[in-house]
């Protein structure tokens, strides 16, 4: 096992390697070093030979409780996003949107909670699987419009799409799967060895085969102008008619933390 401070790293299985997000103190909240090393971590795996699939999990009592709202955000962040629409928007969008361009498949493990940018993530990746009693939810979308990542309406259906967006309501990891927010939910205590099955699936498969399966799946949401979707999200926040309804950056984090405090 590799470690970082941020960052556990295994291989639990010929070609598998797993990423452990490692702030359990901080209920993985993903800061921008966290974000850095994820991404550097996954580039890494996708040009070794070794490693075939990746699993992204959380240390602790749950997968990640969002953007880390007390760092600065807006300083150091891993890589250059240009200054157009809403930066922060676009530029975690960017980033997560550099998942789907690996060759190799990425899977989220979910446990505890997925929320705001943590379920975010869970949409960058190729793959998601939760324990059945998970909770995933984006608070966010009640407090200040659109998330960050606005993957929703790509992937959901639209009445799907749309209570997501309008209510904020939180879904179990079986609610979760039924509506396609996830691929499958198991229960908790089944969670670690079914998506490391899956895992080892993929792995077993010749990776220029599970390359071209994901590029041809990637293709069909280019054509539905999936990129183009999330990237308005950020140009939409960034829009005069949602000006009077944004709430100040101190107030924002306190609606979030007192989110969180709850769980």
């Amino acid at each position: 096992m590799s470690e970082s401070r941020l960052l556990l790293v295994d291989r639990p299985a010929p070609g598998v390697e797993r990423l452990t997000l490692n702030r359990p103190e901080k209920r993985n909240a993903l800061s921008n070093a966290l974000r850095g090393e994820l991404l550097a971590a996954l580039q890494r795996a996708d040009g070794d030979d070794a490693v075939r699939v990746s699993i992204v999990r959380g240390a602790g009592p749950c997968f990640s409780s969002g953007y880390d709202l007390k760092s600065d955000l807006g300083s150091d962040q891993p890589y250059f996003t240009a200054k157009v629409g809403m930066q922060w928007a676009r530029h975690v969008g960017e980033g997560w949107m550099s998942l789907w361009d690996l060759a190799k498949p990425v899977i989220a493990q979910i446990h505890g909670y997925a929320m705001a940018g943590g379920l975010e993530l869970a949409g960058a990746c190729d793959l998601a699987y939760a324990a059945s009693d998970a909770a995933l939810s984006h608070p966010v979308l009640r407090f200040a419009g659109l998330p960050d990542f606005a993957w929703f309406p790509v992937f959901l259906a639209p009445r799907h799409a749309m209570e997501l967006h309008l209510t904020g309501r939180v879904y179990s990891g079986e609610e979760a799967a039924r509506i396609g927010l996830i691929n499958q939910a198991f229960p908790a205590d089944e969670l670690e060895q079914r998506v490391l099955a899956i895992a080892q699936t993929i792995a077993e498969t010749p990776p220029a085969v599970v390359t071209v399966n994901k590029r041809y799946v990637y293709s069909a949401l280019e054509a539905r102008g999936g990129r183009s979707v999330i990237r308005n999200g950020a140009d939409l926040q960034a829009g005069p008619h949602l000006q009077g309804v944004q709430r100040s950056a101190a107030e924002l984090s306190a609606q979030i933390k007192a989110a969180q405090q709850k769980k």
